[in-house]
């Protein structure tokens, strides 16, 4: 339960809130099960603050004219912040697991190294936010929006990012075992090194995104659209491209072996170098006199 004093000091307001918060730097705040929603907190420290089970739906931590609020290496486990306002609010290291931030703006905000195993990120907004080295095993972000985000070296196993929106976003060396990013959109994304092993983009849209020397094992690309990716070097062992578009896709050196390709559009790719021994290439579109 929430600290009463404490409490009632941050119902006086966000600048007798942050004055005593530099006053006493060594006490942690306990606001845990505290019912805020729909408060006004621009600006706040909340840094190493005790927020498990809080609600705090429709809040606002972040302000026109001051910074986005601080959550740095508070515990957030279990709270709600449904539709609340995080813009440029940082978050780093911060404990978020199986925390709800259905419809969230978090739009600028800085996540990195947080914690947000099972946490709800539907409809979120994290456009270019920075989730590097983030931990999203199992977390929903389906129909989020990650525009142009960092999550490089962000660990997204089994994370369902159906519908979201990953356009120009970073993944360099992210975990994406066995998530489920069907229908998702992928536009000129940077998932170099990434492992995709087991993964689900049917129906995904990858156009112009980077896929060089990523582990494509297992991962199941039916009906996508990767026209000008960039897979050189990728490692893809039993793999489901069946009906991928591949029309001027760069496949320089990678590795397709026992790939499904069947019926996939392979007109004026790079093949070069290209790997596809025991992949089933009936039915494909285009030349493909080029690769071993």
């Amino acid at each position: 339960m929430a600290n009463p004093e404490q409490l009632a000091l941050l119902n006086l307001g966000v600048t007798q809130w942050n004055e005593w918060r530099q006053r006493s730097p060594q006490t942690l705040p306990d606001l845990s099960d505290a019912k805020l929603s729909g408060g006004q907190f621009e600006g706040i420290n909340l840094s190493g603050a005790n927020l498990n089970g809080a609600i705090l739906c429709n809040a606002n931590f972040n302000g026109a004219h001051c910074a986005g609020a601080s959550f740095n290496d508070a515990n957030l486990m279990n709270a709600s912040f449904v539709n609340a306002t995080l813009k440029q609010a940082t978050l780093i290291n911060a404990i978020l697991s199986a925390a709800n931030l259905s419809g969230a703006t978090l739009c600028k905000a800085v996540l990195i190294g947080a914690d947000l195993k099972v946490a709800l990120l539907r409809r979120a907004d994290l456009s270019h936010a920075d989730l590097s080295a983030t931990e999203l095993h199992g977390a929903n972000l389906r129909e989020s929006d990650l525009d142009t985000a960092d999550l490089s070296r962000a660990n997204l196993s089994e994370a369902i990012l159906i519908a979201a929106n990953l356009s120009m976003a970073t993944l360099t060396r992210a975990n994406l075992d066995r998530a489920e990013c069907g229908q998702a959109t992928f536009y000129r994304t940077k998932l170099h090194a990434a492992n995709l092993t087991d993964a689900r983009f049917v129906g995904t849209y990858l156009y112009g995104a980077e896929l060089s020397q990523t582990n494509l094992s297992g991962a199941d690309f039916s009906w996508s659209n990767l026209s000008r990716v960039n897979l050189s070097g990728a490692k893809a062992h039993k793999t489901n491209l069946r009906g991928v578009d591949f029309s001027r896709a760069d496949l320089s050196d990678a590795n397709l072996t026992e790939a499904n390709l069947r019926g996939a559009n392979l007109s004026e790719a790079m093949l070069a170098g290209a790997t596809w021994v025991g992949a089933d290439l009936s039915d494909v579109k285009g030349d493909r006199s080029t690769a071993n």
